[in-house]
């Protein structure tokens, strides 16, 4: 059993208190995509395809009317505290936040809106856990993108962060077309995603 152990990369047994967002920074040879939550590394399952042109239709979308003190960014680390680092699907940021090129995170007060698109084995974690972590953050807009039925066109439920409960509350669910003024003008046609 000891010479097992030997041979597999040392991120797989973790530490004793668990990993910090220093670990998942600096590991070896982790998956991409890999997150950190609750100090526990998380591992990505292969992505269907309406994951992938969801996010695409979404930054396509979000960054045409983007404003100049904000940038869209697809699938960076969020360091939202010692023991957490989500990866959201995609993150609009302050636009001061971007240090170049060879970043590789966000600070999660620097992130305005997140974003997942939710996949079976990531349901409960969108849904439940980060839903709280990113409230917690401050981060002020989470959206919840969902493959719907019959179409398999996006669908989304926008949350914005309550000043007086520091939890999210829903302003909407959109089917065809999102359309909202927060946290900027967002104009997207959601069954456009049968073009890509």
């Amino acid at each position: 059993m000891t010479a097992q152990r030997a041979e597999q990369p040392g991120w797989r047994m973790p530490p004793l208190d668990g990993y910090t967002v220093d670990d998942l920074l600096t590991l070896p040879d982790l998956p991409p995509h890999t997150e950190l939550i609750d100090g526990s590394l998380v591992l990505v399952s292969p992505q269907r395809y309406f994951h992938f042109a969801a996010i695409d239709l979404l930054v396509t979308g979000l960054r045409q009317t983007v404003p100049s003190d904000l940038k869209v960014a697809r699938e960076m680390t969020v360091v939202l505290d010692r023991r957490n680092g989500p990866e959201p699907d995609i993150s609009v940021i302050k636009a001061a936040a971007k240090k170049g090129l060879t970043q590789t995170y966000f600070e999660g007060r620097d992130v305005v809106l997140a974003v997942e698109v939710i996949s079976p084995e990531s349901e409960a974690r969108d849904r439940l856990t980060k839903t709280h972590k990113y409230a917690a953050a401050g981060i002020q807009y989470y959206w919840l993108v969902e493959m719907a039925e019959p179409h398999d066109h996006p669908v989304i439920e926008v949350f914005e962060l309550s000043a007086d409960t520091g939890t999210y509350r829903s302003t909407g669910t959109y089917r065809d077309r999102v359309k909202v003024d927060k946290p900027y003008p967002i104009d997207i046609d959601l069954t456009a995603i049968d073009e890509l």
